[in-house]
């Protein structure tokens, strides 16, 4: 099942994509007679994302085919961040050989180069990254998203796919001359507003049976700047799902973002894209305030 949130009417619904349309959810309730929460964070929240998934698999499928008349189309239609609060969003740094050796790093060979990043740093896909005045080079990142669907503690790797809702594309952004100056500021360099962008389509565990041949790449003005499989990551999600739930117990909407295969330098007005095999491409645009400010 792919699931989406909207922008519509002033306000951010959740919403199914099929076959290139999406139906919000409050049409799929009044129509089917449902009473599921509008907000994708709620819908995970509830613990109903199994029995919405079981309907849509069963009969829903068939079912939106009728209701072509209350949906948007795919192309036309103003995606939002999957939602703006999730408890916790998990970065993890040099998690691809490659990218380490670019940037002259050794990467971790014991454990992840975890940090966290906050909710005000959150945007979606057509919102626009700016580059703080703090910084004179921020870079961008593409990620494959995993994203909880249930509170868990000291989750087994045999057990990762059973606590997480889904999968998604990610943009993550890093001051890098603030990090450059001190490593301490690994919080600092990625806490800025719209550091972080997520979705747009949510790709409930059902959908991808096995994620490790997925290429992951950052994309800037259309050109393939880096790109990996995450079958090359040195931590494989089924670790980093386990690893962060033996620190701390993980709720519905919390997030690993699980690396990037490579950073690029962002300027003003390029676009940045994350492109994952078979995922819609998630796609921002840059302005810098120092650019901007001098103008």
């Amino acid at each position: 099942m792919k699931l989406a949130t909207l922008k519509s009417h002033g306000l951010e619904t959740a919403a199914i994509l099929h076959e290139g349309r999406l139906f919000c959810m409050r049409d799929v309730n009044a129509v089917f007679g449902f009473t599921y929460p509008l907000g994708l964070l709620e819908i995970l929240e509830s613990g109903q994302l199994s029995k919405l998934v079981e309907w849509y698999e069963n009969t829903g499928m068939q079912a939106l085919n009728a209701l072509e008349n209350v949906s948007i189309e795919e192309d036309v239609a103003i995606f939002a961040p999957l939602y703006r609060r999730p408890r916790k969003i998990w970065g993890i740094g040099l998690n691809y050989r490659e990218h380490a050796s670019d940037l002259a790093e050794h990467p971790p060979a014991v454990e992840p180069a975890s940090f966290m990043k906050p909710d005000t740093s959150v945007i979606g896909h057509g919102d626009t990254i700016e580059l703080p005045l703090m910084s004179q080079k921020t870079t961008g990142e593409a990620e494959l998203g995993l994203v909880f669907g249930r509170q868990c503690k000291n989750v087994s790797k045999s057990e990762w796919r059973s606590v997480l809702a889904g999968f998604t594309t990610i943009i993550d952004m890093t001051a890098e001359d603030i990090l450059r100056r001190n490593p301490r500021n690994l919080t600092q360099c990625k806490s800025f507003d719209t550091f972080f962008s997520f979705g747009p389509i949510l790709y409930t565990v059902d959908e991808i049976s096995d994620i490790s041949p997925l290429r992951v790449s950052t994309v800037i003005n259309h050109t393939v700047h880096a790109t990996n499989l995450v079958e090359n990551m040195t931590f494989a999600p089924d670790f980093l799902v386990s690893y962060h739930s033996r620190i701390m117990t993980m709720l519905p909407g919390d997030i690993i973002s699980s690396g990037t295969p490579g950073a690029a330098e962002l300027k003003h007005g390029d676009v940045v894209e994350c492109h994952i095999e078979g995922f819609k491409p998630l796609v921002n645009k840059v302005i810098d305030h120092k650019v901007v400010q001098a103008n």
